[in-house]
């Protein structure tokens, strides 16, 4: 036809182009026309075991952006946590399924037929899972319910180096039982992408990055000094941070031993660690006996903003995706030294955007930051190219679309696009 779509593959099981028909032009009526019926929605379930930041809010991101009038969205998980309400709020529909846990329990047997009766009854055309055990736990249901769609989003891995052997055992065998159970996978960065492969959790050619977008539109592009007065330390005094929840994850022991590190070279130096968690006593114990003052602020909504604050921002988790915190602190153009872990070189690239040391290192993190700050020119030049960076690659929008296009894909459904003009 002269007017058309271009839809690669649609129909054609050698996946040539093919043209899809464009719509006609819109009449303007002269009189009124009868309201047209409501046409059906495609269902999505996203199901995802802590509905927190980082995977969490980034799951919240990809079903608020979703075109409303396409598709009616659907979140289950485990109850609690800080981004239900705001769901809700959102008009996604959401369920917090009674005895899920992030861990594995006896209770699960029951979670997975729960979760079966929610997609038996709403019959969804699509279930998009997240997480190693939610990844399983909805995979499943999905199969045994017949579900059309399946579709998995590695934000990260449920197994890592750090923990013990039968657990890391368990958790990669939950990966890889469901990869026959799904139809296309996503991964927030490339090497979460390789990694999967490498692990056999998902089959070559069948993982598509999508970056792990954040809402990055309230925050400011430079250092704040308001940001700096809420932490009470003057703007003279250079002030180490971090944000993140203080659990075995992010290594917040190595961050104590970081700052004292530091704080021996540098007495007059601040550290403050944003965030709450099961190990905030230990924090507390670890840095009275090394003789160092660490500002824990606790949970902080606004945490994202506070960063604009720092000098110099540090993780020092033993595994992450990507890092949401590490995406934010970008954004505010702060000089960065991050593990290097999974997701976290495809975002810090050493030397341009930020500074990267290996994990379980407290002394080489010293020496990193210390570097930073004995080169204030470098580390503001990668600070600026850091937020360059991450404002062009992970807006909400891109994150959407490339979802949109996968759930299309599976369905046979045309990318929309141009319509084509006539031909000379």
């Amino acid at each position: 036809m002269r007017n058309g779509i271009l839809v690669p593959g649609a129909g054609r099981a050698d996946g040539a182009v093919v043209r899809w028909p464009a719509p006609p032009p819109r009449v303007t009526p002269t009189v009124r026309l009868l309201s047209p019926p409501a046409l059906p929605r495609i269902k999505v379930l996203h199901v995802i075991t802590r509905f927190t930041a980082g995977a969490g809010a980034n799951t919240l991101l990809s079903a608020e952006g979703m075109d409303p009038d396409r598709y009616e969205v659907w979140i289950a998980g485990v109850p609690g946590g800080e981004l239900w309400q705001r769901a809700r709020a959102a008009g996604v529909r959401t369920v917090e399924i009674p005895g899920f846990r992030h861990t594995l329990t006896p209770a699960d047997p029951l979670v997975l037929w729960r979760l079966v009766r929610l997609v038996r009854r709403e019959r969804f055309t699509v279930v998009h899972t997240h997480s190693g055990k939610g990844g399983f736990l909805g995979r499943v249901a999905a199969r045994l319910c017949r579900t059309p769609v399946v579709v998995h989003t590695f934000h990260g891995f449920s197994f890592h180096p750090y923990m013990s052997r039968p657990r890391r055992t368990a958790y990669r065998w939950l990966e890889r039982s469901t990869r026959r159970l799904t139809h296309r996978f996503l991964a927030v960065s490339p090497r979460v992408a390789q990694q999967a492969v490498e692990e056999r959790l998902a089959p070559p050619g069948q993982v598509d990055v999508v970056p792990s977008a954040v809402d990055l539109g309230h925050l400011p592009e430079r250092f704040d000094p308001a940001a700096r007065r809420m932490f009470g330390v003057p703007r003279g005094t250079t002030l180490i941070g971090t944000v993140g929840r203080i659990d075995s994850q992010k290594a917040p022991l190595d961050f104590v031993r970081t700052a004292a590190a530091i704080h021996s070279r540098r007495p007059s130096t601040a550290f403050v660690m944003i965030g709450a968690g099961p190990l905030e006593g230990e924090v507390r114990r670890l840095a009275a006996e090394l003789d160092v003052e660490v500002i824990l602020t606790g949970h902080r909504p606004d945490a994202a903003r506070l960063v604009a604050g720092l000098d110099v921002f540090v993780i020092t988790s033993l595994y992450e995706g990507l890092g949401r915190a590490l995406t934010e602190a970008l954004a505010t153009a702060r000089p960065v030294v991050a593990t290097a872990v999974n997701g976290v070189p495809d975002l810090v690239e050493h030397g341009a955007t930020g500074l990267l040391v290996a994990p379980a290192d407290p002394d080489g993190t010293a020496r990193a930051v210390g570097w930073l700050l004995d080169h204030p020119a470098e580390a503001d030049a990668m600070g600026r190219q850091g937020c360059r960076r991450v404002r062009s690659a992970f807006a909400p929008q891109a994150m959407c679309a490339a979802v949109d296009a996968c759930y299309r894909g599976l369905l046979g459904l045309p990318v929309p696009g141009p319509v084509a003009g006539p031909a000379p």
